[in-house]
């Protein structure tokens, strides 16, 4: 473990990665607390309290990644580019993904006014899209099990897609939050597409990115996916609880 620690503080790139991520985390949980000491509404501050507990798991993990806790060398199997090479595979992002991804669909479900089921669903589909991209990250045994697992993965992401493209938007326009609901599921569906290119562009995948490139690949898109996501949510939430709170299809002029 100390031979990990070391290794991640000895590739700046790397240590960045994880270092810049437990910072804004920690800048974006203080600013959520701020904010949401003026919000009152239950079903509200559900929907605060999900965006907080987006960064409160995001420094976590990042602290397990940061200790070299959450990280181990693999040895590639015949067919990838670093066939028989040891890698290092930050598997603690999986962890974090798992974690923290339910609180971003629990957040937009809510902000769309959808209902307890789909939102169950689509967090569930969420939870399986990250343990099975986990198991592509792990797998050393076979070259095409790597893939299989990654193919399994975006089969579940496309799943949570048709509730974010499909369902909840349809809900939002109907209770008034379309135009918020819009904005922050373009962001989303964008930034969690990267995630999986940057898988396959990654050392885990063809091996054309390094560790450290590959490692900040992830943190920009979780600093957009989790942390501006966060924000742009709140302020929102701060400044038209009438949105949030009223029965569908009624809303103020200013939430239109």
């Amino acid at each position: 473990m100390e031979n990990i620690y070391l290794a991640v503080i000895d590739d700046t790139a790397l240590a960045s990665s994880i270092y810049v991520n437990i910072a804004l985390a920690g800048i974006t949980l203080m600013l959520i607390a701020f904010w949401s000491r003026s919000i009152q509404n239950s079903r509200a501050r559900l929907i605060t309290y999900a965006t907080m507990m987006i960064s409160v798991v995001s420094i976590s993990s990042y602290m397990g990644l940061a200790s070299g806790l959450t990280i181990d060398t693999l040895v590639m199997p015949d067919g990838h580019a670093l066939a028989g090479q040891e890698t290092l595979s930050l598997w603690g992002r999986y962890l974090t993904w798992t974690l923290s991804t339910p609180f971003i669909l629990l957040a937009l479900g809510l902000m769309a006014g959808s209902t307890g089921d789909k939102i169950f669903s689509a967090i569930v589909l969420d939870v399986f899209m990250c343990l099975t991209g986990l198991a592509a990250a792990l797998t050393t045994s076979s070259y095409a099990m790597r893939w299989f697992w990654y193919l399994l993965s975006s089969a579940f992401f496309v799943g949570v897609l048709y509730y974010l493209l499909a369902e909840w938007p349809k809900e939002a326009k109907a209770k008034g939050t379309g135009n918020i609901f819009n904005t922050l599921k373009l962001l989303t569906v964008f930034m969690w597409i990267g995630y999986p290119v940057i898988w396959a562009l990654g050392n885990e995948g063809l091996a054309l990115l390094n560790v450290g490139v590959t490692s900040w690949g992830y943190s920009i898109l979780d600093i957009i996916a989790k942390y501006a996501f966060t924000i742009i949510l709140v302020l929102y939430v701060k400044k038209e609880p009438e949105a949030i709170t009223s029965p569908t299809g009624v809303v103020s002029a200013t939430a239109r």
